[in-house]
């Protein structure tokens, strides 16, 4: 009997992802004609998945999601105009971090901290992957 073995056999599965935990926010959102109006407090929390077939290499900024550089396009995002739906917000923010090509999955979560009394916050969660 002839034992065969594998070439390049993969010890672990490695994944990785980028967090954004609570960044707040005071912006425009909000159907209301009293929160178009005035700013209110949204907090931001995002998970991003990232290829698992590309390492983070130090030489090379495209095998990283720089979560700096996430953020500010987040600020950009909610300062160039006003969003009714959370629901809005959030497909805008998908399409920007979707740009970078590695990552494969974002979730998001959306909180407006102000908006109901008698609660923390309410908003939403989505998480949206990209087909490979």
């Amino acid at each position: 009997m002839k034992l065969i073995k594998f070439k390049n056999k993969k010890k672990y599965k490695y994944s990785r992802k980028v967090l954004i935990k609570n960044l707040i926010l005071y912006i425009y959102v909000g159907l209301h004609k009293f929160e178009k109006k005035k700013k209110q407090r949204v907090r931001f929390c995002l998970e991003i998945s990232i290829d698992s077939n590309i390492f983070p290499n130090n030489a090379d900024q495209k095998s990283i999601v720089n979560y700096e550089d996430v953020i500010k396009k987040i600020i950009y995002i909610t300062n160039k105009q006003h969003h009714e739906l959370l629901e809005d917000l959030a497909e805008n923010i998908f399409d920007v971090i979707f740009q970078n090509k590695i990552v494969t999955k974002i979730k998001i979560k959306l909180e407006k901290l102000d908006i109901i009394k008698k609660t923390d916050s309410v908003g939403i969660e989505v998480t949206k992957k990209r087909y490979e």
